[in-house]
């Protein structure tokens, strides 16, 4: 599996909703979230347990943007704990740089 996919084309915010704010402020962001619901449908990308739990209910989480395909799949409980908190839950995994 690679992290590089074909640049696809930058998505056209016309829109003046909280969310297309959000989106055209974070379009790094953005475009990783794209990146892996494309590879989802694909099948490039299968969703894994969460990394803490176990749980099959998952989100993606993302520590660097510029990976997109590089996801750390946590349940909903731990991808909020991550974010709230900072703390590392993984302190035993090495990630790839």
């Amino acid at each position: 599996m690679t992290d590089k996919l074909a640049v696809p084309r930058q998505p056209t915010l016309k829109s003046e909703t909280r969310q297309t704010n959000w989106r055209r402020s974070n379009l790094l962001k953005y475009n990783a979230h794209l990146a892996v619901q494309r590879s989802l449908v694909s099948g490039v990308l299968q969703k894994g347990a969460c990394e803490v739990c176990g749980s099959d209910k998952v989100d993606g989480h993302h520590d660097r943007y510029d990976e997109p395909l590089n996801v750390r799949w946590l349940c909903r409980r731990h991808h909020v704990r991550l974010h709230q908190g900072g703390e590392d839950m993984f302190p035993m995994r090495q990630r790839p740089k």
